[in-house]
């Protein structure tokens, strides 16, 4: 028989025992809050970390881009460089002469053909036009004024000659065009330079040797035009 004192003990006993089991039934309850609250933020934070990334990679493309763009504007103005330095290398001058006289020869053979022409277009015109109105007025034959008149468009032709020569010759020696016009540039600095007073001069006695330097075609006719022009203020100094 259960005496008073040992149910007292066995009734504390088990409210212990169920004490600690509610302890433990909080704890456990508090351990799944706490873990699905941080479940909860662990997604959020994850959620909110999708937008930065794609935030962080949508700003890196452009810098991408705008660095592709300044490699590829680089690159081309070194393109453009290149090909504007190699278009504008300038010239020997053994190479600037052998041009120019090729030049010369285009525009003399352009000249005899452009007066051929004009020349034969004035005559066509003067005869199948009626010109007795000017004949009339010119105090000479008509047969002298009607050479006088086609001679005139054969002149025209031939002044036109020279510079149809030259554009031919700058089609077929492309992309010598600026670095001929540089050494010219020097070459008449040059010619400038080192040419005579022509006030000086006298037809019989001391002529200005190539005042223009047209006839020079190499450098060794350079070196005898720098001769030329010595030999005639030696001259001049030894007249006065």
């Amino acid at each position: 028989m259960l005496t008073p004192a040992t149910t007292a003990t066995r009734l504390g006993v088990l409210a212990t025992r169920g004490l600690k089991l509610q302890v433990a039934f909080l704890r456990g309850a508090a351990a799944c809050q706490y873990s699905s609250l941080a479940s909860r933020q662990s997604t959020i934070r994850s959620a909110k970390s999708v937008p930065s990334i794609v935030t962080r990679l949508i700003a890196r493309k452009p810098a991408c881009n705008q660095s592709c763009q300044v490699f590829a504007r680089g690159y081309a103005s070194t393109t453009a460089s290149g090909a504007s330095g190699s278009s504008t290398q300038p010239l020997d001058w053994n190479t600037f002469f052998t041009l120019r006289k090729t030049r010369r020869r285009f525009q003399i053979v352009s000249g005899i053909l452009t007066m051929a022409i004009g020349g034969t277009v004035g005559a066509i015109l003067l005869l199948n036009m009626d010109l007795d109105w000017l004949l009339t007025k010119v105090p000479m034959d008509p047969f002298l004024a009607l050479g006088i008149v086609t001679l005139s468009f054969a002149g025209l032709g031939w002044l036109a000659g020279p510079s149809v020569g030259s554009a031919l010759f700058y089609t077929f020696k492309k992309g010598v065009r600026k670095p001929m016009e540089l050494k010219e540039s020097e070459f008449f600095s040059r010619i400038k330079k080192n040419r005579v007073d022509p006030s000086n001069s006298s037809l019989s006695g001391n002529a200005v040797p190539d005042f223009y330097g047209e006839k020079i075609s190499s450098v060794a006719g350079y070196r005898q035009w720098l001769k030329d022009q010595r030999a005639f203020n030696k001259k001049r100094t030894s007249f006065v």
